[in-house]
């Protein structure tokens, strides 16, 4: 373990054996951090916050702060991290509130460009990135291998799909289906997410499939009753489909159309 004499870690603290932590840095008591992971300078970790193995944590993040929310009282809530994540300058990762599950959880392997935010209750899947100044609302969940594009926005309690790119600039005031790529303001579905589909291992078939999809819901002018009974009888034969007519099916938000 590596404590720079000039940061200041509570004695409550919970940090693993090789933990780095940078000058002027502050890790509050009720902290606990896991192998491997860096806290740079004058970053601050508080309240009750659980961070895994391997992340880097960059100058001046603000990890497990109270929630910006005029009707938190100073509850025990958490948040909870996993692990090789990197949270650059100026992140801000708030714990949840009482008023959702009481926790804000990060998963494993994303990317948090500078001053990207991920505010109360927000449910963050892995292998996601929240490129500069993206911001996530409260009680917003989002998939796997999400990108957001810089300055992209998530209105609250929306839902983002797995493989979901959001542009820069865009503003997500609805749910978004898994495999798309939204764009706008509001967002509206601009196409599919096919490069990424296919850097992720997903078949040309597959995107064949997907792109069909998409069409069907958002080209035919079907109403959605209609294009979801179409989608299903297309899901027997196709399972990539499964996700994307399961997250439709829970849509609280309405999706974007």
């Amino acid at each position: 373990m590596s404590i720079d004499p000039r940061a200041l870690v509570s004695d409550r603290a919970k940090l693993a054996e090789n933990v780095n932590v940078g000058a002027f840095a502050v890790i509050g008591p009720d902290v606990t951090i896991g192998s491997g992971t860096t806290v740079g300078p004058h970053a601050v970790i508080d309240g009750l916050t659980s961070i895994g193995a391997d992340n880097h944590i960059f100058p001046f993040a603000s990890i497990g702060a109270a929630p910006q929310d005029k009707k938190y009282k100073g509850e025990a809530t958490r948040l909870e991290i996993g692990d090789r994540n990197v949270f650059r300058e100026f992140v801000t990762a708030n714990r949840g509130t009482t008023h959702d599950q009481g926790v804000t959880r990060i998963g494993n392997d994303n990317l948090f460009m500078a001053s990207s935010h991920i505010a109360h209750d927000c449910q963050v899947g892995s292998h996601c990135v929240l490129a500069n100044v993206a911001t996530l609302g409260g009680h917003v969940e989002v998939g796997d291998h999400v990108i957001m594009g810089g300055m992209s926005g998530v209105h609250q309690f929306c839902k983002i799909g797995a493989h979901v790119f959001v542009a820069n600039n865009a503003a997500v005031t609805r749910d978004v289906p898994p495999y798309l790529m939204v764009v706008g303001q509001p967002a509206g579905p601009h196409s599919v997410n096919a490069t990424g589909l296919s850097r992720r291992g997903f078949t040309a078939a597959q995107v064949r499939n997907i792109k069909n999809a998409f069409r069907t819901l958002y080209r035919s002018e079907l109403k959605l009753a209609d294009a979801m009974t179409a989608l299903r009888e297309a899901a027997l034969t196709q399972p990539e489909l499964v996700t994307f007519i399961e997250f439709i099916g829970r849509s609280t938000r309405s999706i974007v159309r």
